[in-house]
């Protein structure tokens, strides 16, 4: 005799952004934009203590809310020049709901020359549901408008030759 038992599930569920676009630039272009502070600030927010170096920690501001004080706390996990470059992304506060919530997550960045440029492929992953479910709303927005930030950023810059 066999009996299907249904595992029980206590950890919750957790939900990845993707955004994937392709630019015409050599891949040397897109990395300058993803790892120079005073860049980052034109397409994200100005980060405060970035280098693209193992294990350097960093934050970005953003808008408070309740007892959180809008502060995200960044720690650069892997830098592989011109390919990858993925950090921690923690926020928020326990006595925060929605908005402002605890929020543990990682953000990776991957480049890969494709015909024509460079596919930047962005993966934000590690939100948790239901307490995340606002986060990954308004963040998945947000990311997919930073990253075309990005793109005319390194148009720009390219433009005119500084990229």
């Amino acid at each position: 005799m066999t009996v299907a038992t249904k595992p029980e599930t206590t950890s919750p569920t957790t939900q990845s952004i993707v955004v994937d676009q392709v630019f015409p630039h050599a891949p040397e272009k897109i990395w300058k934009v993803l790892t120079t502070g005073t860049l980052i600030g034109r397409w994200l927010m100005e980060p405060a203590g970035f280098a693209a170096v193992k294990g350097t920690r960093f934050t970005y501001k953003t808008k408070p809310a309740g007892a959180w004080d809008g502060t995200i706390h960044c720690q650069v996990l892997e830098v592989v020049p011109n390919e990858r470059l993925v950090y921690s992304w923690a926020g928020g506060h326990a006595g925060n709901v929605g908005y402002g919530a605890p929020l543990d997550t990682v953000v990776t960045f991957t480049l890969s020359q494709v015909a024509g440029g460079t596919r930047l492929r962005l993966i934000h992953a590690g939100f948790v549901s239901p307490q995340n479910d606002s986060a990954l709303t308004t963040m998945g927005a947000g990311w997919k408008k930073v990253v075309k930030d990005l793109g005319a950023l390194v148009s720009g810059d390219a433009a005119e030759g500084n990229a």
